[in-house]
């Protein structure tokens, strides 16, 4: 709804309740079925042409009537089909209950999943889209650097990553997707959460943004630091340098025209040391999240990847971790790119660390 039309509204609990939706046509009016009592929230936006109240089918709405909730709800959607497009055309479903698609299918629709459509519309940028991802960017960098200066030994994971979360809610964001800051210990596996745990001098902290930032447009880029007071020790600034390298030879290798199978062949070589944790993707589509595609290593395409090709206008992350099973610290690296009609632009703005560089 936030993608078609701009409208937002309580976007995380409209990801678990059908108390929310809309109807877009390939040509006819954009209806909106808002939330009981938040019809005001969309008025006036030229991208909706009414708004509706929406009927929420799911059992905790509904109880033991969740079958004639759906009925009924197949009944109000199936009536605005008929005048827009006719009886029995094909109806894309990005996401609704089970009963609810049945019922429609019943009234005599042809049901598809929308996601295949959907998620290819959202890979390719447009330049509004891309105003929203460089303030998006902007912001959450802002953020980052009030990170960056907290960072001190005895600071615990929670109170830093609350750091992030002030000034990403300060600078117009919506919220933070995961709660990936970690330090020391803690940042080998990857995918372990911010806790209380106090950070340790001359540790790692490790972060992945994964920032539904301002206008609803995901920032994601990672970064790791060094706490001090120490300078880094030799194997830090390996891990590091790693990390580094298979970024940016990937982003080298990244742009137009070049196929999801040719990129999985020609990425770094990532170490045996370092294969067994490797970041599960090598890069991402991204806009109001993690998007379409995805890009695999080498060692996984036969397995789970698939092919197709790198389009201008996708923007798409570059990842890294490198981290031994076993080791003591990892470090997370990730840069938020926009794909040209030449080559690629960095959109994610933030420095690397010298210290761990040198």
């Amino acid at each position: 709804v936030r993608y078609a039309t701009g409208a937002r509204n309580m976007q995380v609990f409209h990801q678990r309740n059908p108390s929310r939706y809309l109807f877009l046509p390939v040509e006819g009016p954009v209806v909106l079925f808002e939330f009981a009592g938040a019809h005001h929230l969309a008025t006036g936006l030229s991208t909706i042409d009414e708004i509706r109240p929406a009927t929420t089918a799911s059992y905790v709405a509904a109880g033991p009537a969740i079958s004639a909730v759906e009925r009924r709800w197949a009944d109000e959607v199936g009536t605005l089909l008929r005048e827009v497009v006719g009886d029995g055309t094909t109806v894309g479903l990005e996401r609704i209950n089970h009963g609810a698609s049945t019922a429609l299918a019943g009234a005599g629709f042809r049901i598809v999943d929308a996601q295949e459509p959907a998620e290819r519309a959202r890979a390719i940028k447009g330049p509004d889209e891309m105003i929203c991802i460089r303030q998006s960017l902007r912001a959450t960098e802002r953020a980052v650097h009030t990170v960056r200066d907290a960072i001190r030994p005895g600071i615990t994971e929670n109170e830093l990553w609350a750091e992030l979360h002030r000034v990403v809610i300060a600078e117009g964001g919506d919220y933070v997707e995961t709660r990936l800051m970690t330090a020391g210990t803690n940042t080998n596996p990857w995918f372990q959460e911010a806790g209380d745990s106090p950070i340790p001098a001359n540790a790692l902290v490790a972060l992945d943004t994964d920032v539904v930032g301002c206008h609803g447009y995901y920032s994601d880029f990672s970064r790791t630091f060094h706490v001090g007071p120490d300078a880094p020790t030799a194997e830090q600034k390996r891990l590091y340098g790693l990390a580094h390298e298979q970024v940016h030879h990937n982003m080298g290798i990244i742009g137009p025209g070049v196929s999801f199978r040719e990129y999985a062949e020609r990425a770094w070589d990532i170490p045996d040391e370092f294969a067994a944790q490797r970041y599960y993707l090598s890069s991402h589509g991204v806009g109001m999240t993690g998007e379409y595609p995805y890009l695999y290593h080498r060692h996984d395409f036969a397995a789970s990847g698939y092919d197709g090709m790198i389009e201008p206008d996708m923007t798409i992350c570059v990842e890294s971790y490198i981290g031994a099973k076993g080791g003591s610290e990892g470090v997370k690296l990730e840069e938020h790119l926009l794909i040209t009609e030449t080559g690629i632009e960095l959109l994610s703005d933030f420095p690397f660390e010298p210290t761990l560089l040198g």
